[in-house]
């Protein structure tokens, strides 16, 4: 029962990826926000509480630096994918999709991670790390997505040569994904640093004393 956390996070992957929403993603700039915020701000989550139950020495081999890193990487991530290139490759080419899917799943699940990692003694500076990832990445997030949101026009050659939501414009279209974006990745990343930062605050671990 303790790992409910990982069947739970392969059931989101299966209903993101092997549902309905692949398909309405390549036409649709909202429905591929949706498939981002499903991986990052659930399944990755999910997974990084799962392993850090399944495998505890794994999360406590994960340093300060390495924790700051994986927030680093993170944002390269997010930002490099909405970059118009990377991201029209995607809603065209089934493997440069799965390869931006992929790497969405890894840079999450490392900072969420980091952030839920083992207390104890000598790691609640790493667990520290880990949230300052979590609220930097809530910042940039929501920072994307109002960019998207009040964007004058469509970023995305794919949002005119592909087919947007037939009740949407294309630019309407990305409105809505920057909407997503903003709301669910900001406030989900945003209450997981905060929720982190209050266990740090009240871990009854003992320190030393000089």
């Amino acid at each position: 029962m303790r790992l409910w956390p990982l069947a739970a996070s392969g059931l989101v992957l299966a209903l993101v990826w092997l549902g309905p929403l692949v398909e309405r993603a390549g036409g649709s700039f909202a429905a591929h926000m949706v498939m981002h915020m499903g991986v990052v701000a659930l399944a990755a989550p999910l997974l990084a509480i799962g392993l850090s139950r399944a495998l505890p020495s794994l999360a406590e081999t994960i340093s300060p630096a390495v924790a700051i890193a994986a927030s680093f990487a993170e944002f390269a991530v997010v930002w490099g994918w909405h970059a118009p290139g990377p991201h029209d490759a995607a809603r065209t080419d089934m493997g440069i999709f799965a390869l931006e899917q992929l790497s969405f799943l890894l840079a999450g699940t490392l900072v969420w991670l980091a952030a839920f990692g083992p207390s104890g003694e000598g790691r609640l500076k790493a667990r520290a790390a880990g949230v300052v990832g979590l609220l930097l990445t809530s910042m940039h997030m929501t920072l994307l997505g109002a960019l998207l949101l009040l964007s004058p026009r469509t970023l995305y050659a794919c949002a005119d040569l592909c087919s947007p939501a037939a009740t949407m414009t294309p630019l309407g279209d990305q409105q809505a994904g920057g909407v997503i974006m903003l709301i669910v990745g900001g406030a989900a990343y945003l209450a997981g640093g905060l929720v982190c930062l209050a266990s740090i605050l009240n871990d009854p671990t003992p320190r030393r004393t000089p």
